[in-house]
């Protein structure tokens, strides 16, 4: 079996929670870099590796699934002051435009979409990589993506902040989003 996809045809694939990571990080202090994740992530790819233009992307991320480890800390980034989880339960990713061939493992493209926090959608264009395709030991068609971005946490009211005595601040705002992407192939997908 080859890791390519191939075929003239659009599949659908659900994204594998399990085996999917939706990372994060930032500069804390200006001297070093917290790390974390999201753990409640879910969405589809429509495919056609014909005609990657009409390919789609839509994912949702449970946004009171952040962790980094330390828990007085992932408590305030759910707050008011950050992701405000409460108002704003979801982070959701919809992509608009695809530019570039997902067809060979390695091939490199682009992703722009729709991207909300706290109820702000700002348009994004991630730097995705195709990392192959291939059966899995149950008798389902896997696939798997990696792709990155960096934004300005501002953009999507993410504005809090302390200054520090020394000068700076404690939080950076730009925030490195890096995802690794398992799908699985639905059965039934396939239209002509």
């Amino acid at each position: 079996m080859t890791n390519a996809i191939d075929g003239t045809t659009a599949t659908t694939w659900d994204i594998d929670p399990t085996h999917t990571e939706v990372g994060f990080s930032v500069k804390h202090m200006m001297i070093t870099t917290v790390r974390g994740d999201f753990s409640g992530v879910s969405g589809k790819l429509e495919l056609d590796p014909s005609d990657p233009t009409s390919s789609s992307v839509d994912v949702t991320i449970d946004a009171s699934t952040i962790h980094t480890g330390v828990e007085d800390r992932d408590n305030h980034l759910r707050s008011g002051d950050f992701l405000d989880v409460d108002a704003h339960p979801q982070i959701r990713f919809r992509s608009t435009r695809i530019d570039g061939t997902f067809t060979e493992p390695g091939d490199t493209f682009r992703i722009t979409g729709d991207l909300t926090i706290r109820g702000i959608t700002r348009e994004v264009t991630l730097d995705a990589q195709y990392e192959g395709r291939g059966g899995d030991p149950w008798g389902s068609e896997r696939v798997g993506f990696t792709a990155e971005i960096v934004i300005d946490r501002r953009d999507f009211g993410l504005a809090w902040n302390t200054a520090l005595e020394t000068g700076g601040i404690l939080v950076a705002n730009q925030v490195r989003i890096s995802l690794a992407v398992q799908a699985v192939l639905q059965p039934e997908s396939a239209v002509a």
